[in-house]
């Protein structure tokens, strides 16, 4: 097989399919996935909330900018991808100066008493709440919906999905960049490497300057709910101080150690030990001991040195474009960052500001020690 295209991107994640899909319209866009299915890494393992107030300063202007997309995906689906959650964080004596630090700036968030946090959460231990906060506005996303309503959107405009078709070697010659597969050559002008833990490796393969992303493992697992409890109305409980969270899942409770255990790119699995360790501070925060879990998972957080996404042409590579880099935020800010990325590609005016779109940048100053680093 031997495609030319006008754009191709590297990566089937939530990243590589949102932005194919923004620019498959204007564009011949072909999706290069190395797994047999399109979201099986990051996206398909996703918590799966918006909360608003999640991130530092640029990655909270990019959560207000995906909210109305959420809130009414006209592209992609004729209903919400959002539903009712909440999100409350409880703080420990030894959380307090967290707690403050992700109260200040924050929007919508409402200080709770202790007696208010166990009215929504019962099985909190009182004695251990020190503070709490809750964030009404914080919604279940419907991941599968919005990936594959991406998706169906991107094929409707010729797009192409080719899964099972790992990268082998990427070359840039006269203007045009050619992917080495498996399955043949793909060649175009245009390359975005969505590639998520890979993304790296990616530019490692092309030649390009690396920017020093790291993946990160985040595990978790999931329990029977609480005796005597019906969990469905709660909302999202975490440790201020970032030690664990419990979601609610189809009447369970997916419990995460809220782990950022450094790894290589790979399938990651749950460490056992990890777990264990994460469900252990659950405890001590609650009344009713964790009986058994039913099942434990992992999946890969992959971050900039800024802890920022990357999004934009590479200053030492014509037509490299990253879109990478987007840690534990990437469901929630994929509305956004496929419209710029679609918006920088094509060389529209951009709807986010020049201030956001310059930290996003992969020449921005935070990153230039890290690129000098790497070759």
């Amino acid at each position: 097989m031997n495609t030319d295209k006008d754009i191709l991107v590297i990566g089937g994640g939530i990243a590589g399919i949102s932005a194919a899909a923004r620019l498959s319209p204007e564009a011949k866009v072909t999706v290069l996935e190395a797994e047999p299915v399109i979201g099986h890494h990051s996206s398909g393992r996703s918590a799966a909330i918006f909360i608003r107030n999640y991130g530092n300063a640029t990655l909270r202007m990019l959560n207000a900018a995906s909210a109305p997309f959420l809130a009414s995906p006209d592209e992609i689906s004729d209903t919400s991808l959002l539903s009712p959650r909440g999100e409350m964080l409880v703080a420990t004596d030894e959380d307090l100066s967290q707690f403050d630090a992700y109260l200040d700036g924050s929007e919508g968030l409402e200080r709770l008493s202790s007696q208010q946090a166990l009215e929504l959460v019962p099985i909190l231990r009182q004695g251990a709440i020190a503070a709490a906060a809750i964030e009404w506005d914080a919604q279940d996303i419907d991941v599968d919906r919005m990936l594959q309503g991406f998706a169906r959107k991107f094929r409707g405009h010729g797009g192409q999905i080719v899964t099972g078709t790992p990268v082998q070697s990427i070359v840039r010659r006269d203007g045009v960049w050619t992917v080495s597969t498996p399955n043949g050559d793909f060649t175009a002008p245009v390359l975005i490497n969505a590639a998520g833990g890979w993304a790296d490796a990616v530019a490692r393969m092309a030649g390009v300057r690396t920017l020093g992303l790291q993946p990160l493992r985040r595990s978790a697992a999931l329990i029977p709910a609480p005796a005597g409890h019906d969990v469905n109305r709660w909302p999202l409980f975490a440790s201020a101080g970032d030690q664990w969270y419990a979601k609610p899942e189809a009447g369970k409770l997916m419990i995460s150690p809220a782990d950022e255990d450094p790894v290589d790119p790979h399938d990651v699995w749950a460490d056992d030990m990890v777990i264990a360790e994460g469900l252990h501070r659950y405890e001590q925060a609650v009344t009713t001991p964790v009986t058994r879990v039913e099942h434990c998972w992992a999946g890969m957080r992959t971050f900039a040195p800024d802890r920022t996404p990357v999004v934009g042409f590479a200053p030492d590579a014509e037509g490299f474009f990253w879109l990478a880099g987007q840690g534990g935020y990437g469901m929630q800010t994929a509305p956004a960052l496929s419209q710029l990325a679609a918006d920088l590609c094509l060389g529209r005016l951009a709807s986010l500001g020049q201030s956001v779109i310059e930290a996003l940048s992969p020449g921005r100053a935070a990153l230039n020690l890290q690129q000098g680093q790497n070759t």
